[in-house]
């Protein structure tokens, strides 16, 4: 299908070349209409997208599309890469042209964020478009502790939840997840059962190798059927780096797309790659290829994969039907750096945490001949953003029966307009800080516990800021630490209470944390409990005996306790966000 072009004015942010104006991409035919207050929901038939849509007064294309020209879906999520780690956002290795292409041929988000600084509750984020305190994927056992599904996990995805590929099938969308889920083990929890009609991948990431007696080897899936475990038929060499996983991976998008493209289907493709957390693996054509070591090296390989799959998209002659969006899952983990973590540019911290390092993301759009090429968005936004992104690009709207958190940004990729919105941090249950504009006010501000930080688990290696990275939990909830995050988006120097400037900056930002935590309705919470027999359970073996059921950490940290490596494990439980803190004080 041709586009034609309309010239439209509208104020832009800084963009490369600074445009006047901004071509609006319009289908031949398409006739404009002029709408405000609710967002206009599009007339969608059996042939598939028929408009898109902005948010108050705006002008709607109402087009029909037939079925070959739909518009495909592709989110690609790295795990723990962090927002320095592309040279287009200034790392000086240069090393990911393909990814810097992808940003010269689409639009940069400096200011994108995950919904939560571990990779569970983000995850959960993206596909359901809300916080995940909202859906329950959160822990009461402590307060503001993180929490993810590990192998003895109860708790999943709830079925009351309704994900992203789910909703894509009234519009005849096929879906896939290939690598990482982490949404639950159990089969209740399954992919297959929560809208996907494929999946190749794993539950979880790939810790271990475990010895199959205490604790399994992480199973490997292709679709409902097991297929191996990771350090078995799917081998990771932690002493050389060496894995042929993101070739698989890349090879099951890749046959993806051709399928799909072949059956005239429009899809959503969730490349969702695990390669850069630790540990870090690359194919052997990428080890030792890369100025940063081994890290660097898993970067390079899925640079190049997704060179791969964007070159294709060009040669199937569908890229300017596929929309492709790219980011991570949370911030680089420094506990694991340098040898085995990223870089989170100028920003405080890391993984784990919710200063800007734990929190704020790389993030590419990239939809030829639709987004402007070269340009730069300050939006703030949100990996819940795809969730509603999404659903608007396939002419359909968000549920109605509860709050969603992420926004449409088709009037941010397409005309320029920069939409005023919060950004929430969360850390479990509890609010740690929230951003509006440019001011980012901090409730409470902890990184790691003492007891931790002393055996040498550190989330905020070489970034000690008096007062800001707290290793007991700090509350500020009367006075906030303000940061202008312009000026100083590190972090390092908060406001002066006695300034102008930050009472009007708290006049901004109290009214929204008022209005939020009014209105806010938790889900239960899923993160809670343990269970070993859920490891046979998730596999849909048979079990014998009467579990007992334990709080996660506890009984995570009771599985290591007869290891020679037992403080290898307190780090791998700290870095997977399991290992009790603070409030809860449990000790080995």
């Amino acid at each position: 299908m041709r586009w034609v072009v309309e010239r439209s004015h509208v104020p832009l942010p800084f963009s490369v070349g600074s445009p006047a104006a901004v071509d609006i991409r319009v289908a031949p035919g398409c006739r404009p209409a002029q709408f405000s207050g609710q967002r206009a929901r599009e007339d969608r038939g059996p042939r598939g997208l028929t408009g898109l849509a902005s948010w108050g007064l705006a002008t709607v294309f109402k087009c029909e599309f037939t079925p070959q020209s739909r518009t495909a879906f592709s989110s690609v999520q790295k795990a723990e890469m962090g927002w320095g780690d592309l040279g287009v956002y200034g790392e000086p290795s240069r090393e990911t042209p393909n990814l810097d292409r992808m940003a010269a041929e689409g639009m940069l988000f400096p200011n994108f964020y995950t919904a939560n600084p571990l990779c569970s509750p983000s995850r959960a984020a993206l596909l359901t478009g809300r916080l995940p305190i909202r859906s329950g994927f959160y822990t009461t056992n402590g307060h503001a502790r993180n929490a993810y599904t590990p192998q003895e996990v109860v708790g999943g995805i709830p079925d009351s939840e309704l994900l992203l590929p789910e909703l894509l099938k009234e519009a005849g969308y096929t879906s896939k997840i290939v690598g990482k889920w982490h949404l639950g083990h159990r089969p209740q929890f399954h992919p297959l059962k929560h809208g996907f009609d494929e999946w190749f991948g794993s539950p979880n990431c790939h810790f271990g190798p475990y010895d199959n007696k205490a604790r399994p080897n992480i199973p490997v899936y292709r679709d409902w059927e097991m297929v191996g475990r990771f350090y078995e038929e799917f081998p990771i060499n932690l002493k050389t780096g060496e894995a042929n996983l993101t070739q698989i991976y890349l090879q099951e998008a890749l046959d993806f797309i051709k399928r799909q493209q072949a059956a005239r289907r429009p899809f959503f493709l969730h490349w969702a790659v695990d390669a850069t957390h630790a540990p870090v693996y690359a194919s052997r054509p990428f080890l030792g290829t890369s100025q940063r070591g081994r890290y660097g090296d898993a970067v390079r390989e899925i640079d190049d994969s997704v060179g791969k799959i964007l070159h294709l998209l060009r040669d199937l002659s569908i890229a300017e039907n596929t929309f492709v969006f790219f980011t991570s899952d949370n911030g680089a983990a420094l506990i694991s750096a340098p040898r085995q973590g990223g870089s989170n540019g100028p920003f405080l911290c890391g993984k784990q945490t919710t200063f800007e390092g734990g929190m704020r993301e790389p993030a590419i759009a990239w939809w030829p001949g639709h987004i402007p090429a070269g340009q730069v968005s300050h939006q703030l936004g949100s990996i819940m953003d795809l969730f509603t992104t999404s659903l608007s690009l396939a002419g359909l709207e968000p549920p109605r029966d509860r709050a969603i958190d992420g926004l449409d940004l088709l009037p941010t990729m397409l005309q320029g307009r920069l939409t005023d919105r919060p950004v929430f941090y969360y850390r479990g249950n509890t609010l740690m800080a929230v951003t509006r504009g440019q001011y980012k006010a901090h409730f409470w501000t902890w990184t790691n516990s003492w007891e931790e930080f002393r055996q040498g688990v550190d989330f905020c290696p070489g970034q000690n800021v008096s007062g800001v990275t707290t290793h007991s939990q700090e509350e500020h909830t009367k006075l906030p630490l303000v940061f202008h995050l312009g000026r100083d988006p590190g972090e390092r120097f908060p406001l002066s209470i006695a300034s102008t400037e930050y009472l009007d900056a708290l006049r901004q930002i109290t009214p929204v944390v008022r209005q939020h935590q009014e209105a806010l309705v938790p889900g239960q919470p899923q993160l809670n409990v343990c269970n070993r027999a859920v490891m046979a359970d998730s596999q849909q073996l048979h079990h014998r005996g009467s579990p007992s059921v334990l709080f996660c950490c506890r009984e995570i940290m009771a599985t290591q306790r007869t290891s020679a490596h037992e403080g290898a494990a307190r780090r791998a439980c700290a870095e997977a966000g399991q290992l009790s803190l603070g409030h809860q004080g449990l000790h080995l």
